[in-house]
């Protein structure tokens, strides 16, 4: 408990600031299936190690890169000429003593199917064999943080000296802007309007109370007869999110300006135009840990961490478990302490420290009238306490799925 620090922030919280930005990098985005790669590794891993050997042995994969590809978008069709590449890097145990034979572990196997299974699942018109290249260069992990990693300890032990950061509640923009995305993502919304693609990315610009949402979506050519048919398309675009904003933040905010693919430009024949519904056809790179962070948004009005959540091994690497675990305990302690209007969490581990005990874990806290720090810092000093012990949970429910960590 004397690692536990409570303070008060004093200012104005973000929702009553003049100025906010917020950004969301969809599924499709060339840097979300960056961390997608990464993530969709870890988690064979893991599922491979348990199945065979009972225990997840040391593995990160969290250095990932999509390099774009080449296409050739019209209307009515297209083709991709040069394939996507995906290219995973990192270590992981590739051989394992059971009883007295060495098994050799099929961990570039493992990882090329999981990411194709992912691109088959996610994506209409991405074939992950004919669009897609994929290669990992996974090698054996460093002996000493082997070491730390296979330790017969209960609790496992830091791998690394890092921190982990997140905040609570999400202001009405920040909502907006994640929902907007993952509206348009949604198989609903592609059911009315299959024209989209799966690359989508908004941004949200509030100005006191009147937000400006900035849409980039990719269309798929294939479906888009014509000019005049693009544009329709963006139309409606543009007022089904206007529907969907006021409906969502109608009575807090007000959505006065929706403009889509603002990079067009009709007179030179320039169309956000897909044939796979990803701009990475067409060049656009992307990168592990560029994209959004532990609450699924890029959020510079924010406390945030740059550490990147996808690849790393959810046992004992604290750049996700304590992005992950300063995220619950934020939500948590905003949901159940009375008299709280924001809240900050960051948590910092030490190397080779057992993860339950991290050098210090830091609360700012913005309070309403009427509350003080006396009233409120045990019972936040008791949610952090109850987590950070409980920590090694999530490491199961990482695998399981049940959270988004980007």
């Amino acid at each position: 408990m004397g690692r536990i620090f409570v303070e008060k922030i004093v200012g104005k919280p973000v929702f009553e600031q003049s100025i906010e930005i917020v950004e969301r990098k969809g599924k499709g985005h060339p840097d979300y299936i960056s961390d997608m790669s990464s993530e969709c590794c870890c988690k064979a891993l893991c599922k491979y190690y348990l199945e065979n050997f009972d225990v997840i042995l040391h593995h990160n994969v969290d250095k990932s890169l999509v390099v774009g590809g080449k296409s050739n978008p019209k209307f009515g069709g297209g083709y991709v000429e040069e394939p996507i590449e995906i290219i995973v890097a990192g270590r992981a145990v590739t051989t394992a003593k059971r009883n007295k034979d060495l098994i050799e572990i099929p961990v570039k196997k493992l990882c090329i199917n999981a990411i194709r299974e992912y691109l088959l699942n996610n994506f209409r018109f991405l074939d992950p064999e004919k669009h897609v290249k994929i290669d990992c260069k996974i090698k054996q992990g460093s002996v000493d943080l082997v070491k730390i990693f296979e330790s017969k300890r209960s609790v496992p032990l830091s791998n690394d000296t890092s921190f982990g950061v997140s905040f609570a509640p999400l202001t009405p923009t920040e909502k907006l802007v994640l929902e907007t995305e993952k509206y348009l993502n949604s198989e609903k919304f592609k059911k009315e309007l299959p024209e989209v693609g799966e690359d989508i990315k908004v941004m949200g610009l509030r100005r006191k109370n009147k937000v400006r949402l900035t849409i980039s979506a990719a269309m798929v050519s294939s479906l888009i007869s014509d000019k005049d048919h693009y544009l329709n398309v963006k139309e409606e675009v543009t007022n089904k999110v206007k529907d969907f904003a006021v409906k969502l933040v109608g009575k807090e905010l007000e959505v006065n300006d929706v403009k889509v693919n603002v990079g067009d430009n009709f007179r030179k024949g320039i169309f956000y135009l897909t044939v796979t519904g990803t701009s990475a056809e067409q060049g656009d790179d992307g990168n592990a840990g560029r994209g959004n962070r532990i609450n699924g948004l890029i959020t510079p009005c924010r406390q945030m961490s740059l550490e990147a959540t996808a690849g790393k091994n959810p046992v004992s690497h604290v750049g996700k478990i304590y992005n992950l675990l300063a995220k619950i305990t934020a939500e948590k302690v905003c949901n159940e302490v009375k008299g709280i209007r924001e809240v900050y969490v960051k948590i910092l581990s030490s190397i080779g420290k057992p993860i339950t005990e991290p050098q210090i874990v830091s609360i700012h806290v913005n309070l309403e009238k009427g509350y003080s720090l006396r009233n409120i810092a045990a019972d936040i000093k008791s949610i952090v306490y109850e987590e950070t012990a409980n920590v090694q949970k999530l490491t199961s429910q990482i695998i399981e799925g049940k959270f988004e960590l980007f």
